[in-house]
């Protein structure tokens, strides 16, 4: 049940992030539901076959969980054997944190990495997967973990419905302010209208 719960906390929070990414940088929000839609052409539901296709749709995800990882602090890991590393000497035993939010945010790894760009990840072969050290927000090894599930609701909300802050605010006002805790929320929650894009 916790591991449930902890599952569905991440995604959620993700999914606000993204939308709140993509509400504050409308150029993104339409270049992304540009290729949503030329995938789409017009379907009821997108496919997991048509998500395979959406690059864009990718590098938005990706750059999201780079600039706002759910879990700031990975599941503590534990040396199953004494090792020498870089000189320094590690006995079996020993637990390791590891601050994924700061690896995403680190500037010798990242060209402006306070800045939401998702054109960062295109052509490139950072992936989820937790190969690429710069970039592991779900961890990596045996351990990590599978919930990438969220592309599929952002992308039927990107799909199907205009985003928008009420009552005339504009996108680049939009507080992203974080919250500290197991998991990085918002400090206010996301309000959005969501207006229909089809009959």
């Amino acid at each position: 049940m916790d591991l449930f719960a902890a599952g569905t906390d991440t995604t959620s929070t993700a999914i606000e992030w993204a939308i709140s990414e993509l509400i504050k940088h409308p150029r993104v929000m339409k270049k992304l539901q540009k290729e949503i839609g030329e995938i789409g052409h017009g379907k009821p539901m997108i496919t997991e076959n048509d998500l395979e296709k959406m690059t864009y749709l990718h590098a938005v995800l990706k750059e999201t969980l780079r600039l706002h990882t759910p879990l700031p602090l990975l599941i503590a890991r534990e040396s199953t054997q004494y090792i020498k590393l870089m000189g320094y000497d590690i006995p079996a035993g020993t637990q390791v944190i590891i601050n994924a939010w700061a690896i995403g945010r680190d500037p010798s790894r990242w060209e402006e990495p306070e800045h939401f760009r998702p054109e960062r990840f295109l052509n490139s072969s950072i992936d989820y997967k937790g190969l690429n050290f710069e970039f592991i927000p779900f961890g990596a090894g045996r351990r990590g973990c599978p919930a990438i599930q969220f592309a599929t609701v952002v992308t039927h909300l990107v799909y199907k419905y205009d985003l928008t802050l009420p009552e005339e605010m504009k996108g680049e006002e939009l507080d992203m302010t974080e919250i500290t805790g197991l998991t990085i929320h918002r400090k206010s929650p996301l309000l959005v209208v969501a207006t229909p894009r089809f009959d």
